[in-house]
């Protein structure tokens, strides 16, 4: 039953993530077109609650699909069960919201 959770909730993040991989390559696309700086695109997203939410979304969709894709190599691999499985995909997991979560408050909190 625990794997047949983990491949829907996998199949539900890559849904989630989908459109926003689309949205993250059009705003790439305009601001290399539209020549921004560094110092530009920061100044249009800091404060800005609309880029929290949609990178805050789309690290929480990554680090949910990774950890478990991680954990079936995990799994093939090194030959984890059990706990040990367990507790690596909820580190991975931690790790990625941690980290991703501390770049997107960066970018977006004023």
């Amino acid at each position: 039953m625990l794997d047949l959770r983990l491949y829907m909730a996998q199949r539900l993040s890559a849904l989630v993530m989908a459109p926003l991989v689309l949205g993250h390559i059009a705003v790439m696309i305009y601001a290399i077109q539209g020549g921004l700086s560094a110092a530009e695109i920061l100044g249009r997203t800091q404060g800005s609650l609309l880029w929290f939410l949609f990178y805050g979304t789309f690290v929480i969709a990554v680090s949910v699909h990774a950890a478990i894709g991680m954990r079936v190599i995990a799994h093939e691999w090194l030959r984890l069960r059990g706990i040990a499985l367990g507790m690596l995909t909820w580190s991975i997991c931690a790790a990625l919201v941690a980290l991703g979560l501390s770049a997107v408050f960066a970018v977006t909190l004023p």
